[in-house]
């Protein structure tokens, strides 16, 4: 498929369940450019998710997001209710402009339901010059370390670095030794999990994704990806004045698509807080040392040679997702 035709798809598909254009656009974008960047996991596999909270009711398809400047480096943005795409998009021109006058910014998203990829939210914000950070729980899917019922979600955390010229480096990880969507994937395809990636609903180990599916995931590392986990519940849920995974949870009706939640994003302006000395030239010339060494690559290479790709010769799709979205 090409990649317009990807976008009209997804856009077209949530505008028949009622999202308005503003917000069915939002998410076909985030969408889109996860097809189109090799993120399939986030990309159209996403959008049954999607249209069952639309079908539900549990999120408003033509929420108006709120944005609110609590503090000069301060901004909240309330989603009323929406995806987050769409009050990423009513906020973010607000982040950038705190940071560049602040020299560091923070943007508290609440009332959102997160279901996509992160980097997909940065990419913008490091291309204005900007470094930043984005975290967000969901619902119970990770074990403690140490634990053996789910309490974490899989929590991912994301940071991005500005390569004027270039592409940003931006890198976005699950705390979980594996994403739920990739877990999802598996199972969909009929593939067994390494060892070590989750457990069945006794805590047993196990490396079938059905059974990590019906249990838990684990977090990567051990005790260290474990108190990144929680770190994530803390600035996500606490800090911003939302739900942690668990409370998350309580509350969702379970429709298959994600819960209210929020998330936390900071953008830092290296001009203001080093000067404009060669930042830039200084991060280029340690990126150029890790490529010295032959088999390394920075994080996103992968994803921006996918897009070079795609954008010419279009995007192989799922004819089981495919089929999925039809049906509906």
């Amino acid at each position: 498929m090409s990649v317009e035709a990807i976008r009209s798809l997804a856009e077209g598909t949530l505008m028949k369940f009622g999202a308005d254009e503003t917000n069915a656009k939002a998410v076909a974008d985030v969408v889109t450019m996860a097809e189109r960047d090799g993120c399939v996991s986030h990309g159209l596999f996403r959008l049954p998710g999607y249209v069952a909270t639309l079908k539900s009711g549990k999120v408003n398809g033509k929420a108006k997001p709120t944005v609110t400047k609590l503090a000069g480096a301060v901004v909240q943005v309330n989603g009323h209710n929406s995806f987050a795409p769409t009050a990423l998009e009513a906020g973010r021109p607000a982040l950038i402009e705190a940071a560049k006058t602040c020299g560091i910014a923070v943007m508290p998203l609440i009332g959102v339901h997160h279901f996509a990829a992160l980097w997909t939210e940065l990419e913008p914000i490091c291309e204005a010059g900007l470094a930043a950070f984005a975290c967000t729980s969901y619902k119970p899917s990770v074990i403690p370390a140490g634990g053996k019922k789910a309490l974490f979600g899989t929590n991912p955390i994301a940071f991005g670095w500005p390569r004027p010229g270039k592409s940003p480096m931006i890198f976005d990880m699950a705390t979980a030794v594996m994403a739920r969507g990739e877990v999802g994937l598996a199972a969909r395809d009929g593939h067994t999990l390494p060892e070590g990636v989750g457990v069945d609903a006794d805590g047993n180990p196990t490396t079938d994704p059905n059974e990590i599916l019906k249990g838990a995931l684990m977090t990567f590392g051990g005790y260290k990806g474990s108190s990144l986990s929680m770190m994530v519940e803390l600035l996500a849920g606490a800090m911003v004045g939302e739900s942690f995974s668990f409370e998350a949870a309580a509350r969702d009706n379970n429709d298959g698509g994600p819960p209210q939640g929020g998330e936390f994003l900071m953008a830092i302006d290296p001009t203001l807080v080093r000067g404009n000395d060669g930042w830039n030239d200084h991060a280029e010339g340690f990126f150029d040392k890790i490529y010295e060494q032959d088999g390394t690559r920075l994080p996103g290479d992968r994803r921006i040679s996918n897009r070079a790709k795609h954008d010419k010769e279009g995007v192989e799709v799922s004819q089981i997702i495919l089929d999925k979205i039809s049906a509906l």
